[in-house]
């Protein structure tokens, strides 16, 4: 088991702002990923780790994800294109209308927040990409560690209810969305996600104009974004505009060749069969995972002191069971104590102490146990797109 994602770990608190990171942490790593590799502040955030920055794509050192809820200065950010609106609010403007709607509708914020009811839902919003950059062997693509994830409270409404002011005909099949964000090239394809209509009508599926009971931010989506729980980010599309009611798969760009993976290989909980092919199959669900927040790799802890390891697990959904701790690289295991449970679709925070002995070093694991009894895997099934990247990772410290 590998242990670069504890040297992608170590860079959120070694860079300097604005630096290259020291000689090393980006071990195994493709060159253009390393010279991306920096902290680096953008307008309301913290310094981030910088992993590309047209478009802005910046993920979370792993202590910001040591709280149950992301701090929104925190939060990764994830675009496709960086032609990113600067969105007035009084001006915005959501439209719901399509082929298979019987009726059209037009809101504005003031309308969404005011005509309909207004709920909450805690839930970890997870880039499909993450940990592509521990991928062996590599993936192309934006070479995330383990921060590409944050976990918040999110405010709207649900989406099921903005559609029935719309009234879905009985031919409706698939919902889609855009936002308000452009390729840079004229030709470039314009950012168009869907879903079936089904998860389109889950209560749990919002718009969302909150996060953690302040308006989102400007690079998490303002004014508003959907929410998709337990479904990768890549649904969550953020600068919401417009909403359509299709009768027949949409085929944009981001959903017949982007994220998709080999069908066939992978566990199969939830499925979007309209938009499967013979050869693949769209990624829809986040995988199970669980991750240190508090060590660094590398650090040295002293002989005979109690040392404490914190950190969060998550899956799609179905809620997490146990986290266990290993202190001798996968050997044996113990179970950690699992902190309070927010919801299923939410980090659970866990921490776990033990008293080192005698010096040397130690790789120190983690693993998820989720209700349904699936475990954090071992080894990863390559895709050519380093999708799925959820296996145990082991962090190094060396006791003094």
């Amino acid at each position: 088991m590998t242990t670069r994602r504890a040297l992608l770990q170590a860079a959120g608190s070694l860079a300097l702002i604005g630096s290259n990171l020291p000689r090393g942490l980006g071990a195994g790593l493709p060159s253009g990923a390393i010279a991306s590799q920096r902290l680096e502040a953008i307008a309301g955030k913290r310094p981030l780790i910088r992993r590309s920055e047209r478009p802005p794509n910046y993920e979370s050192p792993l202590s910001c994800l040591e709280t149950a809820t992301t701090p929104n200065d925190c939060f990764f950010v994830r675009w496709h294109h960086a032609g990113i609106a600067t969105v007035d609010a009084r001006e915005w403007r959501l439209k719901v209308s399509g082929e298979a709607a019987a009726q059209s509708l037009e809101l504005n914020l003031e309308q969404l927040r005011r005509d309909f009811k207004a709920v909450e839902l805690i839930a970890v919003c997870q880039c499909a990409g993450n940990q592509r950059g521990l991928a062996e062997p590599h993936a192309p693509g934006v070479e995330w560690g383990s921060g590409a994830v944050g976990n918040a409270r999110w405010q709207g409404v649900r989406l099921k209810d903005i559609l029935a002011r719309v009234q879905p005909r009985e031919q409706a099949l698939e919902i889609a969305f855009e936002g308000a964000d452009i390729p840079v090239l004229p030709h470039g394809p314009k950012f168009m996600k869907s879903l079936p209509l089904r998860k389109a009508l889950d209560e749990n599926t919002l718009i969302a104009y909150e996060m953690n009971g302040a308006s989102l931010p400007h690079w998490n989506g303002f004014p508003v974004r959907l929410v998709v729980p337990g479904w990768a980010g890549t649904y969550w599309v953020k600068q919401l505009t417009t909403i359509n009611v299709l009768s027949r798969p949409l085929a944009s760009f981001w959903m017949s060749t982007a994220y998709r993976v080999p069908k066939g290989k992978y566990p199969v909980g939830d499925r979007f069969i309209s938009q499967e092919s013979e050869a693949s199959t769209p990624l829809i669900e986040i995988d199970l995972n669980s991750v240190i927040t508090n060590i660094k790799e590398g650090q040295q802890f002293h002989a005979g002191r109690p040392v404490e390891i914190r950190g969060v697990a998550w899956d799609s959904g179905t809620g997490i069971r146990k986290v266990e701790v290993s202190r001798d690289g996968g050997q044996s295991w113990m179970a950690a104590t699992l902190g309070k449970d927010l919801g299923r679709y939410s980090f659970r925070t866990w921490r776990s102490s033990f008293t080192p002995r005698v010096p040397g070093s130690i790789t120190m694991m983690t693993r998820a146990t989720n209700t349904q009894g699936a475990v954090q895997p071992e080894s990863w099934v390559p895709n050519p797109a380093g999708y799925h990247n959820n296996i145990i990772q082991g962090l190094g410290i060396t006791i003094v």
